[in-house]
Protein backbone atom coordinates (compact mmCIF):
# COMPACT_ATOMS: atom_id res chain seq x y z
CA UNK A 1 0.00 0.00 0.00
CA UNK A 2 1.38 3.22 -0.81
CA UNK A 3 -0.56 6.77 -0.70
CA UNK A 4 0.65 10.09 -2.59
CA UNK A 5 1.90 12.84 -0.36
CA UNK A 6 -0.71 14.92 -1.89
CA UNK A 7 -3.37 12.99 -0.10
CA UNK A 8 -1.62 13.03 3.00
CA UNK A 9 -1.34 16.72 3.42
CA UNK A 10 -4.80 17.04 1.95
CA UNK A 11 -6.49 16.05 5.03
CA UNK A 12 -5.99 13.95 8.29
CA UNK A 13 -6.63 10.08 7.89
CA UNK A 14 -8.53 8.08 10.85
CA UNK A 15 -8.32 4.61 11.05
CA UNK A 16 -10.60 2.17 13.89
CA UNK A 17 -9.34 -0.61 15.93
CA UNK A 18 -10.53 -3.18 18.08
CA UNK A 19 -8.70 -3.20 20.72
CA UNK A 20 -9.86 -5.42 23.83
CA UNK A 21 -13.70 -5.54 21.91
CA UNK A 22 -13.31 -2.08 22.36
CA UNK A 23 -13.06 0.59 19.08
CA UNK A 24 -10.38 2.76 19.42
CA UNK A 25 -10.40 5.48 16.53
CA UNK A 26 -6.50 6.93 15.59
CA UNK A 27 -6.20 9.72 13.96
CA UNK A 28 -2.55 10.05 11.80
CA UNK A 29 -1.38 12.35 8.95
CA UNK A 30 2.24 12.90 7.26
CA UNK A 31 3.63 13.81 4.00
CA UNK A 32 4.41 10.42 2.95
CA UNK A 33 3.23 6.53 3.48
CA UNK A 34 3.75 3.41 2.69
CA UNK A 35 2.22 -0.16 4.18
CA UNK A 36 0.86 -3.67 4.22
CA UNK A 37 -2.23 -5.26 5.30
CA UNK A 38 -2.40 -8.97 6.75
CA UNK A 39 -3.87 -11.03 8.85
CA UNK A 40 -2.21 -9.61 12.49
CA UNK A 41 0.47 -8.30 10.48
CA UNK A 42 -0.48 -4.61 9.56
CA UNK A 43 2.21 -2.23 9.09
CA UNK A 44 1.80 1.22 8.31
CA UNK A 45 4.92 3.79 7.75
CA UNK A 46 4.38 7.25 8.46
CA UNK A 47 7.39 9.55 6.49
CA UNK A 48 7.91 13.30 7.07
CA UNK A 49 6.07 15.16 9.62
CA UNK A 50 4.42 12.50 10.53
CA UNK A 51 1.34 12.88 13.37
CA UNK A 52 -0.12 9.97 15.32
CA UNK A 53 -3.86 10.47 17.95
CA UNK A 54 -4.93 7.85 20.25
CA UNK A 55 -7.55 8.03 22.97
CA UNK A 56 -4.51 9.10 25.22
CA UNK A 57 -1.70 10.18 23.43
CA UNK A 58 -0.63 12.51 20.71
CA UNK A 59 2.91 11.66 19.15
CA UNK A 60 4.71 13.82 16.26
CA UNK A 61 7.94 12.33 14.54
CA UNK A 62 10.10 12.51 11.50
CA UNK A 63 8.78 8.75 10.94
CA UNK A 64 6.12 6.56 12.72
CA UNK A 65 5.42 2.82 12.71
CA UNK A 66 2.26 1.33 13.46
CA UNK A 67 2.34 -2.24 13.12
CA UNK A 68 0.85 -5.61 14.62
CA UNK A 69 -2.65 -6.57 15.16
CA UNK A 70 -4.94 -3.40 14.77
CA UNK A 71 -1.56 -1.53 15.04
CA UNK A 72 -1.17 -2.63 18.80
CA UNK A 73 2.15 -1.06 18.28
CA UNK A 74 3.55 2.24 17.63
CA UNK A 75 7.06 2.85 17.06
CA UNK A 76 8.54 7.00 16.34
CA UNK A 77 11.97 7.63 15.35
CA UNK A 78 13.76 11.33 15.23
CA UNK A 79 12.51 14.86 17.06
CA UNK A 80 9.78 12.70 19.06
CA UNK A 81 7.22 14.98 20.49
CA UNK A 82 4.42 13.72 22.61
CA UNK A 83 1.54 14.35 24.99
CA UNK A 84 -0.19 12.15 27.19
CA UNK A 85 -3.50 13.67 27.58
CA UNK A 86 -4.76 11.50 30.37
CA UNK A 87 -1.90 12.88 32.64
CA UNK A 88 -0.95 15.67 31.20
CA UNK A 89 2.32 15.39 30.54
CA UNK A 90 4.79 16.03 27.70
CA UNK A 91 8.11 14.51 26.67
CA UNK A 92 10.77 14.70 24.19
CA UNK A 93 13.11 11.94 22.95
CA UNK A 94 15.12 10.66 19.59
CA UNK A 95 12.80 7.61 19.91
CA UNK A 96 9.62 5.65 21.90
CA UNK A 97 7.69 2.37 21.26
CA UNK A 98 4.38 2.48 22.98
CA UNK A 99 2.07 -0.76 23.29
CA UNK A 100 -1.44 0.56 23.38
CA UNK A 101 -2.22 -2.47 24.85
CA UNK A 102 -0.37 -2.48 28.30
CA UNK A 103 -0.02 1.24 27.98
CA UNK A 104 3.41 0.83 28.50
CA UNK A 105 5.86 4.02 26.84
CA UNK A 106 9.33 3.26 26.64
CA UNK A 107 11.72 6.48 25.11
CA UNK A 108 14.89 6.38 24.52
CA UNK A 109 17.93 9.03 23.68
CA UNK A 110 18.11 12.32 25.61
CA UNK A 111 14.50 12.18 27.35
CA UNK A 112 13.00 14.96 28.43
CA UNK A 113 9.50 14.38 30.49
CA UNK A 114 7.61 17.12 31.55
CA UNK A 115 4.71 16.42 34.18
CA UNK A 116 3.05 19.88 34.11
CA UNK A 117 0.80 19.64 36.60
CA UNK A 118 3.22 18.74 39.22
CA UNK A 119 5.96 21.53 37.95
CA UNK A 120 8.56 18.07 37.58
CA UNK A 121 10.97 18.21 34.75
CA UNK A 122 13.49 14.96 34.38
CA UNK A 123 16.06 14.37 31.97
CA UNK A 124 17.71 10.65 31.58
CA UNK A 125 18.93 8.82 28.75
CA UNK A 126 16.08 5.74 29.30
CA UNK A 127 12.63 6.06 30.54
CA UNK A 128 9.61 3.82 30.64
CA UNK A 129 6.56 4.92 31.78
CA UNK A 130 3.72 3.04 32.43
CA UNK A 131 -0.30 5.28 31.73
CA UNK A 132 -2.01 2.92 34.15
CA UNK A 133 0.39 3.12 37.13
CA UNK A 134 1.56 6.42 36.56
CA UNK A 135 4.85 4.94 37.45
CA UNK A 136 8.26 6.20 35.16
CA UNK A 137 11.89 4.10 35.44
CA UNK A 138 14.41 6.52 34.40
CA UNK A 139 18.02 5.05 33.36
CA UNK A 140 21.06 6.65 32.72
CA UNK A 141 21.91 10.21 33.68
CA UNK A 142 19.15 10.86 35.56
CA UNK A 143 18.16 14.44 36.41
CA UNK A 144 15.04 15.57 37.96
CA UNK A 145 14.19 19.35 38.82
CA UNK A 146 11.13 19.91 41.56
CA UNK A 147 10.75 23.08 42.83
CA UNK A 148 13.82 24.09 45.01
CA UNK A 149 15.08 20.20 44.95
CA UNK A 150 17.99 19.48 41.87
CA UNK A 151 18.11 15.53 42.49
CA UNK A 152 20.67 13.13 40.19
CA UNK A 153 21.59 9.92 39.63
CA UNK A 154 21.72 6.45 37.83
CA UNK A 155 18.33 5.18 38.01
CA UNK A 156 15.11 6.52 39.92
CA UNK A 157 11.77 5.63 39.92
CA UNK A 158 9.07 8.71 39.85
CA UNK A 159 5.20 7.91 41.22
CA UNK A 160 3.04 10.53 40.13
CA UNK A 161 0.34 9.69 42.15
CA UNK A 162 1.95 9.49 45.45
CA UNK A 163 4.80 12.15 44.53
CA UNK A 164 7.59 10.14 45.51
CA UNK A 165 11.09 9.71 43.94
CA UNK A 166 13.24 6.69 44.78
CA UNK A 167 17.13 7.25 43.45
CA UNK A 168 20.13 4.79 43.40
CA UNK A 169 23.25 4.61 41.26
CA UNK A 170 25.06 8.05 42.94
CA UNK A 171 22.17 9.89 43.95
CA UNK A 172 22.35 13.36 45.44
CA UNK A 173 19.77 15.96 46.04
CA UNK A 174 20.25 19.56 46.25
CA UNK A 175 18.41 22.16 48.19
CA UNK A 176 20.04 25.60 47.83
CA UNK A 177 23.34 25.32 49.33
CA UNK A 178 22.18 21.58 51.43
CA UNK A 179 23.33 18.83 49.82
CA UNK A 180 22.54 14.94 50.53
CA UNK A 181 24.39 11.90 49.23
CA UNK A 182 23.74 8.23 50.38
CA UNK A 183 23.37 4.57 48.60
CA UNK A 184 19.94 4.87 48.09
CA UNK A 185 17.85 8.19 48.41
CA UNK A 186 14.12 8.48 48.85
CA UNK A 187 12.03 11.99 48.36
CA UNK A 188 8.39 12.66 49.33
CA UNK A 189 8.07 15.64 46.77
CA UNK A 190 4.99 17.30 48.48
CA UNK A 191 6.50 17.36 52.24
CA UNK A 192 9.82 17.78 50.88
CA UNK A 193 11.06 15.00 53.35
CA UNK A 194 14.17 12.91 52.46
CA UNK A 195 14.94 9.44 53.39
CA UNK A 196 18.59 8.53 53.20
CA UNK A 197 19.98 4.91 53.48
CA UNK A 198 23.65 3.47 52.92
CA UNK A 199 27.06 5.79 53.34
CA UNK A 200 25.13 8.96 54.39
CA UNK A 201 26.76 12.16 53.56
CA UNK A 202 26.07 15.74 52.92
CA UNK A 203 26.49 19.50 53.90
CA UNK A 204 23.73 21.71 55.57
CA UNK A 205 23.78 25.16 55.88
CA UNK A 206 23.22 26.86 59.40
CA UNK A 207 20.79 29.67 57.62
CA UNK A 208 20.31 31.14 61.42
CA UNK A 209 23.63 31.65 62.37
CA UNK A 210 24.18 33.36 59.15
CA UNK A 211 20.93 35.38 60.20
CA UNK A 212 22.40 36.67 63.30
CA UNK A 213 26.09 37.45 61.83
CA UNK A 214 23.88 39.73 58.93
CA UNK A 215 22.08 41.42 61.84
CA UNK A 216 25.31 41.71 63.94
CA UNK A 217 26.99 43.40 60.87
CA UNK A 218 24.07 45.50 60.46
CA UNK A 219 23.83 46.82 64.25
CA UNK A 220 27.48 47.71 65.04
CA UNK A 221 27.45 49.76 61.43
CA UNK A 222 24.80 51.41 63.22
CA UNK A 223 26.65 52.39 65.81
CA UNK A 224 29.21 53.54 63.88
Amino acid sequence: MKIPKKTLTAAAISIFALLNANPEKINFRADYMTGRNGSKSDTTKLIGNAFVQTETMEIKADTITMSGDNFRYITAEGNVDGLNTESDMTFTCGKMKYDRTTKIARLEDTVKMVDKKNDVTADAQIIEYNQNTEVALMQIGVKILQKDNTCTSAHAIYRKKEQTLDMSGNPKITQGEDTFRAQEISLNMETNEITLDGRVSGSVTDTKKEEEAGSATEEKEGKQ
